[in-house]
């Protein structure tokens, strides 16, 4: 698959990605953690926290996509490795995929994204320190990123934008 099939293809599927994080209200659709003895726990406002449940409700939608497009999808084995998420085609054909998020701190202004270290594969393309394959055999990469405000007092309230994916 060329890259910008591969930008339209992922463009086209997360569309309506918010239907897996949200009501038609904007309210995030997780309300707590439950344990083996149904006790419920509310999630707390830790980015940390937050991020990692976004991340697991994504990952049905990124599995679809995999499966929809005859990908082979190479999980990072280490938390701190980029990408998230690799996809190869049939031709071996390597596609990156970082998921971030970040909220709002403002009307336009967002706490920002974290995309790597300067100091590592973005300088040596061709190692493979904390990347999962050398950054240089990736046809293109692409970043998943989820901004979300807080309510207080209510609960997340996540709000979806398109923005163009340029490659």
């Amino acid at each position: 698959m060329q890259k910008d099939e591969f930008r339209r293809s992922l463009v086209e599927h997360f569309g309506d990605f918010q239907k897996a994080l949200a009501s038609d209200g904007g309210d995030w659709t997780v309300k707590g953690f439950i344990d083996i003895y149904r006790n419920i726990y509310t999630i707390s406002v830790d980015t940390k926290v937050v991020s990692k449940i976004m991340e697991l409700m994504l990952f049905p939608l990124i599995l679809q996509f995999a499966d929809k497009h005859g990908f082979r999808m190479v999980l990072c084995e280490h938390q701190n490795h980029y990408p998230d998420l690799t996809f190869m085609d049939s031709n071996g054909t390597k596609f990156a995929l970082d998921v971030k998020s970040t909220y709002r701190t403002g009307p336009q202004m967002v706490s920002g994204f974290t995309l790597g270290a300067f100091t590592g594969y973005f300088r040596d393309r061709t190692s493979t320190k904390n990347c999962t394959f050398p950054y240089i055999e990736y046809a293109a990469h692409y970043v998943l990123g989820v901004i979300y405000s807080y309510r207080r007092g209510v609960t997340w309230q996540w709000q979806y934008e398109k923005h163009r994916i340029d490659p």
